[in-house]
């Protein structure tokens, strides 16, 4: 009965010791594991800066055939959707009428021709007999009077017979460019005008093409203050190529050329205009596609990219950073960002070249608590600290202790 009594006594306040030392060191195990703090080296390095910009894209050239003479379509000579080339036919017109409008004023030059040719020689032969004064010098002046008469009615045939010739040829409907032809409004039997409001068809010129980007004027008054203020530099000519940004996110494999910027801003929208131009020898890009085009503002010297996960704001909307000082002790500094260059934030203030940036275990740092530093970039795991076993439970210890008693 009695040791049936001190045996359970015995183990439990065994029990109670091992529990006792289990305390005692974890406070020392706590002081050795500092809180991981993944971080990267702050570097400064030269970058270009480059600026998205919506846009639309517009066809190089656009032609909208339309009649010059009046007639039925007597047919098309083009298929729809197809290239054509400048100077193709595109539609016969019943030229009959414009074949004897030629053929009158062709008649009317030879008439007129010959009458000049009688005239002509009239006014030599009075020539000779003024000079024997066969002929008064008033006959003589009329006979010159009648040549030169003459000599302007064989223009004016010349010049009927010219327009003629020009209304049969417009007859037949010519691409005035090259490029790709739309749909017609018209078919055989249908009647005409001359310079009808309505278009017979219309071509575009897709290859190249231009994209119409748009950019706030402060955007652009800010660039150049930057330009001025010796922020920014000028682009090489090598890197100053546009890209596209279509509307799947996909991006445009041909690189663009800035053509020209408007000198005037849009009332309605405050935004200039900027032309570019692009290859499009594949007909990718069709007119009236809703684009973005990255374009190139100028590089910057010294410049400090971070990872976005690395800045943290305040319900004021301030942000901060978490740097770890010479004594691996976490650092808590204001910074000032400019912009978002994809994934990192461009920084105007706030941090240096060689600052040790926290961007992974934020949420176990406190600032002024000393950290264990990985370097995230090279894969440095020497500041880790080793594996430490498990302490045991309670209810373990108090076990182990029984069968120790038994």
């Amino acid at each position: 009965m009695r040791s049936g009594f001190i045996l359970p006594l015995m183990a439990g306040a065994l029990a109670l010791q091992l529990s006792g030392c289990g305390d005692a060191g974890q406070p020392g195990q706590q002081q050795q594991q500092a809180p991981k703090a993944g971080f990267v080296t702050v570097k400064a390095e030269t970058i270009t800066l480059n600026r998205e910009l919506p846009g639309r894209t517009t066809a190089h050239q656009i032609a909208e055939v339309r009649p010059q003479v009046s007639g039925v379509i007597e047919k098309r000579l083009f298929e729809e959707g197809q290239e054509v080339e400048a100077g193709q036919p595109l539609y016969k017109i019943d030229s009959r009428t414009y074949q004897a409008a030629v053929a009158t004023a062709r008649a009317e030059l030879a008439r007129a021709q010959a009458t000049l040719k009688s005239n002509d020689l009239r006014a030599k032969r009075f020539k000779k007999l003024l000079d024997y004064k066969a002929v008064s010098q008033q006959e003589y002046d009329e006979a010159q009077a009648q040549l030169d008469e003459n000599k302007a009615a064989v223009a004016a045939a010349r010049a009927n017979l010219q327009s003629a010739q020009i209304n049969l040829d417009y007859a037949t409907i010519e691409a005035p460019i090259s490029g790709r032809i739309g749909r017609s409004s018209v078919t055989a039997g249908a009647l005409v005008t001359a310079n009808q409001a309505n278009t017979l068809a219309t071509i575009r010129q897709l290859d190249p093409i231009y994209v119409d980007l748009t950019q706030s004027s402060n955007e652009l008054r800010q660039l150049r203050q930057a330009m001025q203020a010796g922020e920014l530099q000028q682009v090489s000519e090598d890197e100053a190529r546009i890209t596209l940004i279509l509307e799947d996110g996909s991006h445009y494999q041909e690189p663009g050329v800035l053509q020209f910027s408007e000198f005037a801003v849009d009332e309605s929208t405050g935004s200039v205009t900027l032309r570019a131009l692009f290859p499009n020898p594949e007909s990718d890009l069709l007119p009236g596609m809703f684009v973005r085009g990255r374009l190139p503002e100028g590089q910057r010297e010294d410049a400090i990219l971070v990872p976005q996960k690395g800045i943290t704001r305040d319900p004021t909307g301030q942000a901060y950073a978490m740097l770890i000082d010479s004594n691996d002790q976490a650092k808590k500094v204001k910074v000032s960002t400019e912009r978002a260059v994809k994934s990192q934030w461009l920084i105007a203030d706030g941090l240096k070249d060689g600052d040790r940036l926290i961007i992974d275990g934020l949420q176990r740092i406190q600032p002024g608590a000393p950290v264990t530093p990985v370097d995230t970039e090279n894969g440095d795991n020497t500041g880790e600290a080793a594996p430490q076993e498990q302490p045991q439970s309670p209810a373990e210890n108090t076990g182990e202790a029984q069968s120790a008693a038994q």
